[in-house]
């Protein structure tokens, strides 16, 4: 833990990364305007989106913990999410991109936990996208089998309303990648992609979009979707990293918008509620 802190901070002093990008966010109260825009889960009626129920024990077995909100694993995602939608709220910003260094830091698992707790929230509805085109892993973990999916509409066999799926919880909605597409980096780029991210952003304003992309280090892919992504969130992997990729991770993300840094698989001590 303590040679990712030092990386990170030999990081920020070589790339220049303002304060305000990857200092954590102050906590603050929910403002009145936000307690009076409730949205009810009776109130979401979903027609054409196709719905599919989780399965409890495929969730456990991909650490898929915020769903219980009994268990105090939930409970780590739910104050990562207060701080995460306080910082996009004072921004007026919408649009969420998980990136990690390389493979295995667990982004997925977070960007997937963080989506459901955001779906919990009373005044909030999510969508979450899985845009990791070379592995993609969002419907894996979730055990989602989908006919159609982000595959379909880069080939253009589905529309927008064929691909979106509703995982059981009333306000999170998913758009799955079956399997892994080849040219990633140039379909990421392409007009058809470009479009429907800023479809995704006009069509659904109000709601917050998560956008699940590859590590950073290994491919482009990430790089040449961030310009269209609101803010950041960095996932690292406790001792997974060496310094010199945490540090080439934020020279390249240094245009983006930071909002922090998840360190994923650290050990912490325990506590109980109080």
């Amino acid at each position: 833990m303590e040679k990712i802190k030092e990386a990170l901070k030999k990081a920020k002093s070589q790339t220049n990364v303002s304060e305000n990008k990857v200092s954590q966010v102050k906590n603050k109260s929910a403002t009145n305007d936000l307690l009076k825009n409730d949205i009810s889960e009776s109130s979401i009626i979903y027609e054409q989106t196709k719905i599919i129920k989780l399965d409890a024990q495929t969730l456990e077995n991909n650490r898929i913990v915020a769903v219980n909100k009994h268990s105090p694993a939930s409970w780590a995602f739910d104050s990562l999410r207060t701080q995460v939608l306080q910082k996009m709220e004072e921004n007026g910003w919408s649009t969420l991109a998980i990136v990690s260094p390389t493979p295995e830091a667990g982004k997925s698992v977070i960007a997937i936990n963080l989506a459901i707790s955001i779906a919990h929230k009373p005044n909030k509805t999510v969508m979450l996208v899985d845009f990791d085109l070379r592995k993609p892993r969002i419907a894996k973990y979730l055990g989602i089998k989908c006919k159609k999916s982000i595959n379909d509409f880069i080939s253009g066999d589905a529309e927008l309303k064929d691909i979106i799926v509703n995982p059981g919880i009333p306000k999170l909605t998913i758009l799955p990648t079956n399997n892994s597409v080849a040219r990633s980096a140039e379909t990421l780029s392409s007009s058809k992609i470009q479009d429907l991210v800023s479809e995704l952003k006009d069509r659904y304003s109000s709601r917050i979009i998560i956008f699940d992309l590859p590590p950073l280090l290994n491919v482009d892919d990430a790089m040449v979707l961030l310009p269209q992504v609101d803010c950041v969130l960095f996932v690292v992997g406790d001792g997974q990293h060496s310094e010199t990729e945490i540090i080439e991770s934020m020279r390249l993300l240094s245009r983006s918008n930071i909002l922090g840094v998840v360190v994923n698989r650290a050990e912490v001590e325990e506590r109980n509620y109080y």
